[in-house]
């Protein structure tokens, strides 16, 4: 890493970022076009005449300075819809990454009390499970790319396939059958540690190969390449052409907000399952409950795919050449 930055930092005073004139920031420009969104809906309280938003049309007696000035609110006000309206499908991904979040913690947890040899002499390390989630993305890219989105295309006439809202919600399904799966897996788990005897034994590894989990890392692997790909790819369309880095900003805030999510809701249900006398996530896994809160999570998960799927029925695309409206009419 300090090899790496030493180079990175060797082009820095080459380096040469040309500025379109009257170019604004992406905050300043945010900020500004929300002020004028605010403006312009109290002017409309007050029952003031607004300017139209398309393209405004101008008498003989108005200068040009301030026909741009008026262009240009009217531009800051599309701006502003453009990024609002993208905040529903938004909001009903954040427990697609709250759900994602367990396959580097609970589930690493859980391996590690499994029986994890392959062979005589090779033991996988827990961690070494989330491999199983790459390795999926590997192989379903080149799958869905050359079968699933050729039959696709057959019957929607959608060049892609599907559209981009119907691939984040496959990969949201997806995910809560993850966590069904982790649910029951949990629960046969638990089964095995009362019948082997193992209960208050932690550091003992179960009789349950490692090869149980499998099945839900995979399944989080293909959640990835229709929903991490699809979030990506509709958030960079979406949003106004002048404020494209903002697109990569919101898919990346949502699994940081849903991290956060993830946190505040184990330390609740901690907190009020301990004083009911027995933690669901117990130190001890043999003694706690994490299907309880994987079952939690996918109803959750169901609740929120139910309300995306509202949300995605009635969004129309910034772009209508990219996804025609009858696609539209068939999305999720």
């Amino acid at each position: 890493m300090a090899a790496a930055l030493a180079v990175f930092l060797l082009g820095t005073r080459r380096y040469r970022y040309y500025v379109t004139a009257g170019e604004r920031g992406l905050f300043a420009r945010a900020g500004e076009a929300f002020v004028e969104w605010r403006s312009r809906r109290k002017a409309l309280q007050h029952g003031d005449r607004p300017v139209a938003e398309g393209a405004p049309g101008f008498s003989a007696g108005v200068d040009e300075e301030e026909q741009a000035a008026v262009s240009h609110d009217a531009g800051l006000v599309k701006e502003t819809k453009d990024i609002l309206r993208l905040f529903p499908i938004w909001a009903t991904c954040l427990l697609y990454a709250v759900a994602f979040s367990q396959s580097s913690t609970f589930f690493t947890k859980q391996a590690a009390t499994l029986d994890r040899r392959v062979g005589r002499h090779l033991q996988v390390p827990p961690a070494a499970l989330q491999s199983f989630i790459s390795i999926t993305i590997v192989v379903f890219i080149p799958l869905y790319d050359r079968v699933l989105v050729p039959v696709a295309r057959r019957y929607s006439g959608n060049p892609s396939g599907i559209t981009m809202l119907q691939r984040i919600g496959t990969g949201m399904f997806l995910s809560l059958l993850s966590m069904v799966i982790a649910a029951l897996v949990e629960k046969h788990r638990l089964r095995v540690a009362v019948d082997a005897g193992l209960v208050d034994k932690p550091m003992v590894p179960l009789p349950m190969s490692l090869w149980w989990m499998v099945p839900q890392y995979v399944l989080f692997g293909a959640a990835d390449v229709y929903t991490m790909v699809g979030l990506q790819e509709f958030f960079y369309d979406q949003v106004p052409d002048k404020l494209r880095s903002l697109g990569l900003a919101l898919y990346l805030s949502i699994f940081g907000v849903g991290s956060f999510i993830s946190s505040t809701l184990v330390s609740i249900i901690d907190s009020v399952t301990t004083a009911r006398g027995g933690s669901w996530f117990s130190n001890n896994l043999n003694r706690g409950h994490v299907d309880y809160f994987y079952w939690l999570l996918a109803a959750l998960s169901a609740l929120e795919l139910l309300a995306y799927v509202f949300f995605a029925v009635t969004y129309k695309y910034k772009n209508k050449a990219t996804v025609h409206a009858t696609v539209v009419g068939q999305s999720l």
